[in-house]
């Protein structure tokens, strides 16, 4: 289905659960499809954008699209760089205090979810991975792109020769914790594409609630550098902080939707959504609106000609196609046009009392 018909039949409601301390949520993906003859579906994008209006416990809350003006509102401000830590010649273990918490976790994008399935691993949003040695972690940073890997906490230092080191949080999260904190693992950062490393050798060096973890809500962490940090040079830290509460805004960007304030704990977040029509094109399922079948055929007749070079046949189909396209829009301009635009005059009556247009001042 051509994402420019965004349709009302495909007009629908995205509704998740917000996760204690968790900001940004990347847009579902569908799973993977396989049709006949073993051919392979990649991950689609459940829906093609969202809208307002946007609830958060059936709270009307402001959805924004823009960075400039969201981040004006929600600024991602640090404070200078305060030391955390002194450096005693060693790679660590250190023990290392958040200036303030709690603190803002990392995030991995949805094109770095599609690179861990590559992977060979389910999809999920958060990622959570076990308590263990550095070998599940570290492949799967040689799945996931430096790019779509976003840090919020960094531990900064500078070895011998005045080159920094630092380590930064990952956007993974440590799983079956009993405490209900919030843990985040600890990587080097590197050059792109796959430049990031796990903490130490694959092998020897663990990740758990005592090694080369961050705790974001009481807001300290245990960190091993991957080299010795000089005897008195100082490690400071770095994040990123908002008092945890009711979410009162949405931001969708690059995919993702980022809730300020951070969330205390489970929000109903609901949005407006046109749905991606992939999971009705699987062989068993019917096309569910059948006004659309000839449109969606002749779709299909137009890719292949222009995909073969047949442009002869593809400009004798192209009118009977367009046609078909302005019939399927048919119904949603209907629809569309029968609303009228809102005004101060015109709004529906509102129930709530001391409401200009209800049932009192």
């Amino acid at each position: 289905m051509d994402a420019r018909c965004q349709l009302f039949d495909l007009k629908t409601t995205y509704k998740f659960e917000t996760v204690k301390g968790i900001d940004r949520y990347n847009m579902p993906l569908y799973n993977i499809q396989e049709q006949p003859g073993e051919q392979v579906i990649k991950p689609l994008p459940v829906y093609q954008g969202f809208f307002d209006p946007c609830y958060v416990n059936g709270i009307q809350t402001p959805f924004y699209t823009q960075r400039n003006t969201y981040y004006n509102q929600w600024p991602n401000y640090a404070q200078p760089n305060p030391q955390g830590a002194v450096g005693n010649g060693t790679a660590g273990p250190y023990y290392i205090p958040l200036p303030y918490f709690p603190a803002l976790p990392g995030h991995i994008d949805m094109t770095g979810i599609i690179g861990y399935y590559n992977g060979g691993n389910t999809l999920q949003d958060p990622i959570l991975l076990p308590s263990g040695t550095n070998v599940a972690f570290a492949n799967l940073l040689k799945n996931v792109p430096t790019t779509s890997m976003d840090y919020a906490v960094s531990f900064l230092a500078q070895s011998e020769n005045g080159q920094n080191i630092s380590v930064v949080d990952s956007g993974v999260f440590l799983s079956g914790n009993t405490d209900g904190d919030l843990y985040g693992f600890l990587m080097e950062p590197g050059s792109a594409p796959f430049g990031n490393r796990a903490l130490g050798s694959p092998t020897e060096i663990s990740y758990s609630m005592q090694a080369n973890i961050v705790n974001y809500t009481k807001g300290y962490a245990y960190v091993t550098f991957n080299e010795a940090i000089p005897s008195g040079n100082p490690i400071n830290v770095k994040c990123y902080y908002y008092a945890q509460g009711i979410p009162r805004s949405v931001f969708f960007y690059n995919n993702v939707l980022t809730i300020r304030p951070s969330p205390y704990t489970q929000y109903t977040v609901e949005l407006g959504a046109y749905l991606t029509p992939a999971a009705f094109l699987t062989q068993s399922s019917a096309i569910p609106f059948g006004y659309m079948s000839e449109y969606i055929a002749r779709g299909a007749a137009r890719k292949i000609l222009s995909d073969t070079g047949d442009m002869e046949q593809f400009a004798f189909y192209e009118p009977l196609f367009k046609e078909q396209e302005m019939l399927v829009w048919k119904r949603s301009q209907r629809i569309f046009t029968s609303t009228r635009t809102p005004t101060i005059y015109s709004d529906a009556i509102s129930q709530s009392p001391g409401s200009f247009n209800g049932q009192g001042v």
